[in-house]
């Protein structure tokens, strides 16, 4: 049985959701994703006033950042395909790269703190130089996306895991929404990466 949900008097059917205007999740994640830019290019126009100010200490980032950027890079492409996969009802290609791309963003995370780590032994710390400092916010704000994506994973997953498996619109909002977001974390972590690289 279809689920039906009442909203102001009104039927709404959330396995195939109708309605007139943008979807009220979808919409709300776009706003979202919108201040995080905002939040974001303040920092880097921080970054930019800062190091005209003088004091700053040039340093190439660790190599693991750039490891870092392609397993993200790597997890948009294998969650694009579990999206598509559940598309087409293909359970098992949609489940394994789900937990491919879960497990793909928690290796992002911890190679990310490895690259942290080679800066601390390189005498970079937060409270060191602002250069290093700022390399530490920027990325770890940015860890901290990361991490509401793994969240938001982990409620694709139960749903993939406990629910029994069906293909509707609801579910497929559900995991577009998911997936959208973490291309955005994606690509932004690209956008910072490239501009902490040659921004120095």
């Amino acid at each position: 049985m279809e689920a039906v949900l009442k909203n102001n008097g009104q039927s709404y059917n959330r396995d195939n959701p109708r309605g007139p205007g943008l979807e009220p999740m979808k919409l709300a994640l776009w706003v979202s994703m919108a201040s995080i830019s905002m939040m974001f290019a303040g920092f880097l126009s921080a970054y930019i006033v800062r190091q005209a100010a003088g004091n700053w200490f040039e340093f190439t980032l660790p190599g693991l950042f750039m490891v870092s950027t392609a397993i993200i890079l790597i997890s948009s492409l294998t969650l694009h395909g579990s999206l598509k996969a559940f598309r087409a009802r293909e359970e098992r290609k949609y489940k394994a790269l789900l937990v491919l791309s879960f497990l793909l963003g928690i290796a992002f995370i911890v190679t990310q703190y490895e690259g942290w780590m080679v800066m601390r032994g390189m005498g970079i710390d937060l409270k060191g130089n602002p250069s290093g400092a700022f390399v530490y916010v920027i990325s770890g704000v940015h860890v901290a996306h990361v991490m509401a994506g793994l969240a938001a994973m982990v409620v694709a997953l139960i749903h993939a895991f406990v629910l029994d498996f069906r293909v509707t619109k609801y579910r497929i909002n559900r995991l577009e929404i998911t997936c959208q977001y973490w291309h955005y974390v994606d690509v932004l972590w690209i956008v910072l990466y490239l501009f902490l690289t040659f921004y120095r």
